[in-house]
């Protein structure tokens, strides 16, 4: 696919993996065919994006394998631009296997992605972005679980993005298997988020990360180091929503969207972020930006996959048109 001449206005970064998606129900030892798909909290948000019309950029590695080039094409063909995805000949790309839940549980999945060609990115695979460029940089905690080059990447493009004048957004998505401990995990990821403006925990994350109980208490935790806005995920109830609006300080929780069903809860956060960051990019107002969170985080969870619910301009737009 031919990638635009002009760079990226919108930058994510991480790991992008081949998952295999058990076609039955059941243990995946038992199961014996898979759907291939592909999978990665930073790509959902990214493809969200994509989709919505904005010009998005991903910066990672895949392997020098099938499953790397079936990665970089399914991101080109979503749209993504793929001048800062590196092959790498040395390590191999990472895999995932979930398996089919029933009645919208939390479907079990099994990561293969130890050593992995995205894993041994660093600093240096910022060379060649023109920062200068970007409007806005998504950033998540899965990245700095991966190894240590992993982290002082995330730290330089956090870095070099605001000082280029770039909006930042992070979204903690935990992964506690991938740290040595939970107080390196709470210390990075707190450091790392308030370098930021929007910062999008879940309401259990940010327990655990600040010790803190109530939104309230978790938003001003974020708030006295340095973001300028929290806006927590509340799961069926809606969001939470505390900042500065107008100069002032300002909270308020928005609704959830009810949902008939449940089919697959996996990407539900990353629907919420791409409804979010596209909201406060189009100019919206805080408030509209939640209900627009809410609204895409509910068609996540209606379909199977982790981003096959997200929507594209045309279809948002005949949502949000429409009553709830």
């Amino acid at each position: 696919m031919t990638q635009p001449s002009d760079p990226p206005e919108i930058l994510a970064f991480g790991e992008a993996m081949t998952m295999f998606v058990a076609e039955d129900a059941g243990e995946l030892a038992a199961v014996e065919h898979f759907q291939r798909r592909i999978a990665g909290a930073d790509t959902n948000v990214a493809i969200g994006l994509a989709r919505l019309g904005f010009h998005v950029g991903w910066l990672s590695r895949v392997g020098d394998d099938g499953f790397g080039t079936f990665v970089r094409r399914a991101l080109e063909a979503e749209g993504l631009d793929c001048r800062h995805l590196r092959t790498d000949a040395e390590h191999p790309t990472g895999l995932v296997f979930k398996e089919r839940a029933k009645g919208g549980a939390d479907p079990h999945v099994e990561y293969f992605r130890r050593g992995s060609a995205a894993s041994h990115l660093s600093p240096s695979d910022t060379d060649g972005v023109d920062f200068s460029a970007l409007r806005h940089l998504h950033a998540t905690g899965i990245p700095p679980a991966l190894s240590t080059s992993c982290r002082e990447l995330a730290e330089t493009m956090l870095d070099r993005a605001r000082d280029a004048g770039a909006s930042l957004s992070f979204d903690p998505n935990l992964r506690p298997s991938l740290w040595k401990s939970e107080a390196e995990m709470r210390d990075t990821l707190n450091a790392l988020a308030a370098r930021t403006d929007w910062v999008l925990p879940g309401l259990a994350e940010g327990r655990l990360l600040t010790g803190r109980d109530s939104p309230e208490a978790i938003a001003d935790f974020y708030l006295e180091r340095g973001a300028r806005a929290v806006i927590i995920k509340l799961g069926p109830q809606g969001s939470y929503y505390r900042g500065s609006l107008g100069g002032e300080q300002v909270d308020f929780t928005v609704p959830g969207v009810p949902v008939a069903e449940v089919v697959d809860t996996v990407g539900a956060g990353d629907g919420f972020a791409v409804g979010v960051i596209s909201a406060l990019l189009d100019g919206l107002s805080p408030r509209e930006a939640l209900h627009r969170g809410n609204l895409i985080g509910a068609l996540a969870v209606q379909v199977r996959g982790d981003m096959e619910g997200l929507p594209d301009r045309t279809h948002l737009e005949r949502l949000a048109s429409t009553p709830q």
